[in-house]
């Protein structure tokens, strides 16, 4: 007998149920980003096992392996981990707020700003110490962020397509005034070029105590509008039926990227890569309601620094190259992997 039921078989990807986020998958990443912590510990020029590492975190003994876990690794792996979930956060929100996948920190003007005022406090000022520059760089990325939202905002608040152009226009100021002081004086540029590369390395927990608050007020921030996010991505219009206010929660938002990114590269220096490639895996894991995919990219973000920054003392030992250079240098492929052979979910 033939059946007459004339119904299409159901596709086997219309029947998957999206991604979500969840706790188990928050544990996941917390436990990777222990792993990959405890790990940075113990390889560098000089590898010291495990056992070893745990022994000497544990009761210190004065010894050589002691100081360089306890003085030198833990700090850098510290500020790694800090620096990644900043900047995680922070590209999520970006992404999130201008409905831009390609979006990062760095179109607010932030990196920019921070490098403008790290260079003029060298050639004006004298500054030579690192946390001279963390203060320089985070007032230039506070001020250029707040010009670029001035410029970006209409009577309705921060407008996207607007606040990406008005971005790069005050980037490419800024990155033009950078130029023209580097190429007038030498010696500034023998200063700057140690921080442009983004680096965790050094003595920078001091410089970490310093700008904290900032990054606690910006992760409180996003946090807080993790959930707004979601009613923005369907339109204002439909957001402000709903009882929000878009341009006050666009404001917010953009002031938890000014804080986040602009703390992260004052800490560390510029490091690209992370606030662009880091949504899209914490959208690819966690789905799209940014609950998650906020707490989804930082853990990311920190786990994908500290990675970079273990490569980079491998890779040409005993020397090692600097975590923003790695992040050049594994960000691009992982993007374009990402691109051609994940289904990246569409803002």
């Amino acid at each position: 007998m033939i059946s007459t039921d004339a119904r299409p078989a159901a596709h086997p990807e219309s029947t998957k149920r999206p991604r979500q986020g969840s706790l188990r998958g928050i544990g996941a990443l917390v436990l990777a980003v222990l792993v990959v912590a405890l790990v940075s510990l113990a390889v560098g020029s000089r590898d010291i096992g495990l056992g070893r590492v745990v022994e000497v975190l544990l009761h210190p003994d004065g010894s050589s392996e002691a100081t360089i876990v306890r003085d030198l690794r833990v700090p850098r792996t510290i500020v790694g981990l800090v620096a990644g979930i900043c900047l995680g956060v922070a590209g999520a929100l970006m992404q999130g707020h201008t409905r831009n996948p390609l979006a990062d920190p760095g179109l607010l003007g932030v990196t920019a700003g921070a490098s403008f005022a790290v260079v003029f406090g060298i050639y004006a000022l004298g500054i030579d110490d690192p946390l001279g520059y963390a203060w320089f760089a985070l007032v230039g990325a506070g001020g250029a962020a707040t010009l670029v939202f001035v410029i970006g905002s209409t009577r309705r608040g921060p407008d996207p397509v607007t606040l990406v152009l008005a971005g790069t226009a005050v980037s490419a100021l800024l990155g033009a005034f950078t130029q023209t002081i580097l190429l007038r004086d030498i010696t500034t540029l023998d200063d700057y070029r140690f921080w442009v590369v983004g680096s965790v390395n050094g003595p920078r927990l001091e410089v970490l105590v310093q700008i904290a608050p900032f990054m606690v007020l910006g992760l409180l921030i996003a946090a807080a509008g993790a959930g707004g996010l979601n009613m923005l991505q369907l339109g204002d219009d439909v957001a402000r039926s709903l009882g929000m206010r878009p341009g006050r929660h666009k404001a917010g938002g953009i002031l938890a990227v000014m804080l986040l990114a602009g703390a992260a590269t004052a800490l560390c220096g510029p490091i690209g890569f992370v606030g662009l490639v880091v949504p899209h895996i914490a959208r690819y894991l966690g789905g799209v309601d940014y609950r998650w995919v906020v707490p989804y990219a930082g853990l990311i973000g920190g786990l994908l620094v500290v990675t970079a920054d273990i490569i980079g003392r491998v890779v040409v030992r005993p020397g090692e190259l600097q975590v923003g250079i790695m992040m050049a240098l594994v960000g691009g492929p992982v993007f374009i992997v990402l691109v051609r052979r994940l289904r990246l979910v569409r803002l």
